[in-house]
């Protein structure tokens, strides 16, 4: 079982108690009315909620969705185009009201809105990472509360797929922070052992591991103006807490839902973060960074990543596969195309062809320079979750 009977209370206790960052989302479905409007009453109940939050010393970040949902609203649409160019102008239009409404409730209490928008080629590249994550830090040392949302007028791909939305973006947020506290509010009251509409379903309280079983109470239904859904939350969930970070499904519509869960309530569902998390650029390889290519490995070297912590060496790789640079992220391959693990490459594709199967000491005599005697040195390399089980 994921859920011990004497865990709730101390887990939940732990889990507020060590957060010196707060990291919400909130979705379509709880900031907008059933006609797609934006509910500004709804707005003014979380800003309240953030800024005493805020004023407990807590870095505080919200992750709104809702600029697509607030533009069919002021447009008075009946329901949300599928057009890419429509959706574009729409999340433009309704990102003005979205920011707005928050800077006014924000304001009430003394506080400012900042606002974020990020595609996610901005997490890809490590400046990029760096940039934004100094950024936050920064919003929050002059007192404002930053409001992120993904850039869907600009962010042409991310309008169908997203960061995998907002509930993952919300995870890639709290990933660029440390002791961070990650809240996803949603229509229901967390996660159940069955349908939330059937009576005999149970909501459970605090889970360990987000496993197999775990992942298959997400129970999902379509909807017009929200792209999220309970599995979209778990598979976020699921990040953040391979980082380290605890997480929390609560009910967005529970008008006191903030402060119940810092008072140590039993609201929605806590999932406990993992002892043993990445950090540092290798969380940034290993969640946020885009793969440019791989590398086939033979059965040594695939095993001498997965359980000796060794670096990648050229003698070890058997093909390339793709184009790519020096310091691109590739994935190792063992010999079934099960990948082992990803780092950052020493060299560019062509060279590791030249010296594929090759000893170290025979690099300067194939290239003309040997800047390094690996392909990727275990310190710029993340295991694969599912290696990093056994």
């Amino acid at each position: 079982m994921n859920q011990s009977p004497d865990l709730p209370n101390q887990a939940r206790l732990e889990a507020i108690n060590d957060a010196t960052c707060v990291v919400v989302k909130v979705g379509t479905r709880v900031l907008t009315t059933p006609d797609g409007k934006l509910d500004r009453r709804r707005i003014d109940i979380l800003a309240s909620q953030l800024c005493r939050l805020a004023d407990t010393d807590r870095q505080v970040l919200l992750v709104s969705s809702g600029a697509v949902g607030a533009g069919v609203g002021k447009l008075g649409l009946e329901e949300r185009p599928t057009g890419l160019s429509q959706l574009q102008a729409i999340a433009a239009i309704g990102q003005t009201d979205l920011i707005q409404a928050y800077e006014m409730s924000l304001a009430l209490k003394g506080r400012h809105a900042a606002q974020v928008l990020l595609t996610a080629a901005d997490l890809r590249r490590r400046t990029g990472y760096l940039h934004v994550r100094n950024a936050l830090t920064q919003i929050h040392a002059f007192g404002a509360i930053a409001i992120i949302n993904e850039n869907d007028s600009v962010a042409v791909s991310e309008l169908k797929t997203t960061f995998g939305d907002n509930d993952r973006l919300a995870a890639q947020v709290a990933g660029l922070l440390v002791d961070a506290l990650l809240i996803i509010l949603s229509d229901i009251e967390g996660l159940y052992d069955g349908p939330p509409s059937d009576p005999a379903s149970t909501r459970i309280d605090v889970v360990e591991a987000i496993d197999d079983r775990i992942l298959g109470f997400a129970h999902d239904r379509l909807s017009k103006s929200s792209k999220g859904g309970m599995a979209s939350k778990l598979k976020a969930a699921k990040l953040a807490t391979r980082h380290g970070h605890p997480t929390i499904i609560a009910p967005g519509r529970d008008d006191h839902v903030l402060d119940k869960i810092f008072a140590g309530e039993s609201v929605g569902t806590l999932f406990l973060a993992r002892k043993h998390t990445i950090r540092g650029r290798r969380r940034w390889i290993g969640a946020a960074a885009t793969v440019a290519g791989s590398l086939q490995l033979d059965a040594g070297a695939a095993d001498a990543l997965a359980t000796r912590g060794s670096s990648l060496l050229a003698v070890g790789v058997t093909a390339v596969n793709g184009s790519f640079g020096r310091g691109s992220i590739v994935a190792m391959l063992d010999p079934w195309g099960n990948e082992v693990a990803r780092g950052l490459c020493n060299y560019r594709s062509s060279e590791v062809e030249k010296i594929l199967g090759q000893p170290s000491d025979r690099i300067s005599e194939l290239l003309g320079h040997c800047p390094y005697d690996n392909v990727v040195h275990r310190d710029n390399l993340v295991l694969t979750e599912a290696v990093r089980r056994r």
